[in-house]
């Protein structure tokens, strides 16, 4: 390479596409973060032509999109767990927010969580003893039912080391 050709390549400003790109590059990651990463290339397009009046092609928005490695969060459907408004009966809250032990096997609480494996989503049921907050039942399903619950219970009820079991209400 000769030395006024390398000198010529530095002076050499980018081409005006690359300026174009790299301007809306500049306004499309801004504007995706603005709405908390929810908009795709579509509504980032009709966003960009209402506020600035340019319009751009959907699969210019969509390789700006891809150049910066950025990508649109789903929007989660809402789904409604607890079913409040039901004739069931409702169990007293015996513990009234204290919950400290002084012998084992006194106290126990109880809690169902899910979790996301290798096989998918499974719901595990655990018992711990409040004295010693150790688990002492658990019990794991692909289904949240009464049988989960029932099944921690028996395990933290017959594990060998159970001296005397707690009065359940």
């Amino acid at each position: 390479m000769s030395r006024s050709g390398y000198y010529a390549w530095l002076q050499r400003k980018p081409c005006q596409r690359l300026q174009r790109r790299q301007a809306l590059d500049e306004q499309v990651k801004p504007l995706l973060h603005k709405h908390k990463q929810r908009y795709g290339a579509e509504r980032l397009q009709r966003k960009l032509s209402k506020e600035n009046g340019n319009r751009y092609n959907l699969k210019t928005i969509a390789a700006s999109l891809k150049r910066q490695s950025l990508v649109a969060k789903a929007a989660r459907k809402f789904k409604a767990t607890t079913n409040s408004k039901h004739n069931l009966p409702v169990f007293d809250n015996l513990l009234q927010q204290d919950f400290s032990a002084t012998v084992p096997n006194q106290k126990w609480a109880g809690d169902i969580t899910y979790l996301w494996t290798d096989e998918g989503w499974l719901y595990l049921a655990v018992i711990i003893d409040l004295f010693s907050l150790q688990v002492i039942g658990w019990s794991m399903s692909e289904r949240m039912t009464a049988d989960l619950v029932c099944d921690a219970l028996r395990m933290a009820i017959f594990r060998p080391d159970c001296v005397k079991t707690p009065v359940l209400v």
